[in-house]
């Protein structure tokens, strides 16, 4: 399973991404791919976002049984805790 959430995403990143993926409410994707797809799609994330944000999460092999990557400026940043990735907030401003 692979999910998306974009915030602020320009209308030519949501549409590829409906191309790709289930656009279930406005701006969260879901899709099952391969890593060689799931990398193609982060990367076409990477250069359509602008100003906006995204997080990608998948199903991993790990304590949590997830994995997961963010893009762009959010108050929500991902923290490594012995190996374990959690999310920190960061305060207003």
């Amino acid at each position: 399973m692979l999910v998306i959430v974009t915030e602020n995403a320009p209308p030519s990143l949501r549409g590829r991404l409906a191309i790709w993926m289930l656009e279930i409410r406005a701006g969260l994707y879901v899709g099952d791919f391969s890593l060689k797809v799931r990398e193609m799609i982060w990367d076409n994330v990477k250069k359509g976002l602008g100003e906006g944000n995204a997080v990608m999460v998948w199903r991993a092999q790990n304590e949590a049984g997830y994995d997961f990557v963010t893009l762009g400026d959010n108050r929500r940043m991902p923290v490594d805790m012995d190996g374990i990735k959690l999310v920190s907030f960061l305060p207003n401003g």
